[in-house]
C-alpha cells in the first residue's frame, strides 16, 4: 500500500478533551455500536464530517462532554473506511479513513459547522436504526 489515499490535513471528531501531542489510538468502544470494541481509529480529511462525529459521539457516548475536532496526523499506515467507502458511496466522497497506527494530534479546530437540532435529531434516528436492524454492520 504505497499509493497516497490523501495528504490531508485530517480530522478526528470527539467528546474527549485532548491536548496537541496527545495519540488517539483504536480499542475503545464505538460511538455507533457501543457493544463493539474498535480495532481502528477513525479520521477524515473532512473538517465538518469530523465535526459530526463529535456531536454524534456526544450524544451517543455516557455522560456530557463537548464536541470537538482535532487536526490529526497518521502515525502509519491508513485505508480507506470500508463502512462508507464502495458500501454506501462510491469512491470515498466522505474522504473517511482507518488506522491500526495511533493518530498524533497536532491542534484542534474550532470552526467547524455544527448541526441543527433537527438535523441532530435525524442522525440519532439513523443511527438507533442501525443499532437494532441485525442487518447492519460496523466493518471493524
Amino acid at each position: 500500500m504505497d499509493e497516497v489515499l490523501d495528504e490531508g490535513p485530517f480530522f478526528h471528531g470527539t467528546k474527549a478533551e485532548l491536548q496537541v501531542g496527545d495519540h488517539l489510538t483504536a480499542g475503545f468502544r464505538s460511538n455507533y455500536r457501543p457493544d463493539i470494541v474498535m480495532n481502528h481509529i477513525y479520521f477524515t480529511a473532512l473538517r465538518d464530517g469530523a465535526g459530526l462525529a463529535a456531536e454524534l459521539a456526544a450524544e451517543l457516548a455516557a455522560g456530557e462532554g463537548t464536541p470537538r475536532v482535532y487536526a490529526v496526523e497518521p502515525t502509519g499506515k491508513f485505508e480507506n473506511d470500508p463502512n462508507v467507502t464502495d458500501k454506501k458511496f462510491p469512491g470515498n466522497p466522505t474522504r473517511s479513513y482507518r488506522s491500526r497506527d495511533p493518530l498524533l494530534i497536532v491542534g484542534e479546530v474550532t470552526d467547524w459547522t455544527r448541526q441543527t437540532p433537527e438535523a441532530l435529531q435525524m442522525w440519532r434516528e439513523r443511527l438507533a436504526a442501525i443499532r437494532v436492524d441485525d442487518r447492519a454492520e460496523i466493518i471493524n
